[in-house]
């Protein structure tokens, strides 16, 4: 079993929790970042701008997983922060490249993140595999700029499997605890028509997911890293509200309104797309979350306490 693994972007919400469970699983970890931060694992440090990273990162390291990457939810997309959101990508997956090529190193694998966000939205009724093409949009580039960099990687002899991620549901932030704020105030309501599809995993699925990613020798290129049970906007709006019992009573917000409050950034919220997740389930993925309703129901009732 691989036993030393290093995780860019280890202080989000995926990373947090990945840790755990790989040091629950009783792996080594360590993790590259901006900078040094005091915690439970070794950290090393990079910086893109500079082209640098402490050599002492890899020493060791048997897999890596890159989930490093700026927030694409956290700020308005203005010109210059659409240039961060790609370049973070860009820089991070071209340097580690540039390093494994230069450097002497045991890495067997490099688990990448990615998005379905490579699929473009507003697809309808079509269920997208991971053959399906790719999108136009703006988080459509970046997502196939981004896995172009990461594939430079399987030159390198190196094996590389990229996880498209879906919509993160999780009590510790993300999507989730987004959507149940507004309902918990009493002012919750549909995006848009509430028609569009959203394509879920629990945290907990996901990182067992790259988990698996890292332990099996034979998974390699794209996965859509989903539940394969996507469901509309509307209906997921209700069901939050009914498993923290709060009423919904105010009409759709119109989609309008929300390109007016936070601009280009809202078609991620008013479009959506069916993806499947037949491939990582013949991986041999188990998820520990298939009903979104007993994962809500878990889920909400830790927000509750928080």
């Amino acid at each position: 079993m691989t036993k030393k693994v290093l995780i860019t972007g280890a202080t989000g919400l995926v990373g947090t929790r990945l840790t755990d469970l790989l040091l629950q699983k009783g792996y080594q970890v360590s993790h590259l970042g901006r900078s040094k931060r005091a915690g439970n694992v070794p950290t090393f440090t990079w910086d893109l701008d500079k082209g640098t990273l402490d050599p002492q990162a890899l020493e060791g390291i048997d897999a890596i997983i890159h989930l490093a990457g700026a927030g694409v939810a956290d700020r308005r997309w203005t010109h210059a922060r659409k240039q961060e959101i790609l370049e973070s990508r860009i820089k991070s997956s071209a340097l580690l490249c540039h390093y494994l090529t230069t450097s002497r190193h045991s890495v067997k694998a490099v688990i990448s993140a990615s998005a379905i966000g490579y699929y473009g939205f507003g697809m309808g009724d079509e269920v997208l595999d991971e053959e399906a093409s790719p999108g136009a949009d703006f988080l459509a580039q970046v997502t196939q700029q981004w896995e172009r960099e990461v594939d430079k990687i399987t030159l390198l002899n190196i094996r590389v499997v990229k996880l498209r991620i879906g919509i993160v549901l999780s009590a510790k932030g993300g999507a989730l605890v987004e959507m149940a704020k507004p309902i918990r105030w009493g002012v919750g309501a549909p995006l848009g028509t509430g028609q569009q599809y959203l394509s879920w995993i629990h945290l907990d699925d996901l990182c067992n997911m790259f988990i698996k990613a890292v332990e099996n020798d034979a998974m390699k290129g794209a996965y859509n890293a989903v539940s394969g049970h996507w469901i509309s906007n509307q209906v997921l709006t209700r069901m939050i509200a009914r498993a923290i019992r709060r009423p919904l009573w105010l009409p759709n917000i119109p989609g309008f309104v929300l390109k007016l409050l936070i601009g280009e950034m809202a078609g991620m919220v008013l479009n959506g797309s069916k993806i499947s997740a037949d491939k990582i389930k013949q991986a041999g993925v188990e998820f520990n979350y298939p009903n979104l309703e007993e994962a809500l129901k878990v889920l909400l009732s830790k927000t509750e306490k928080t």
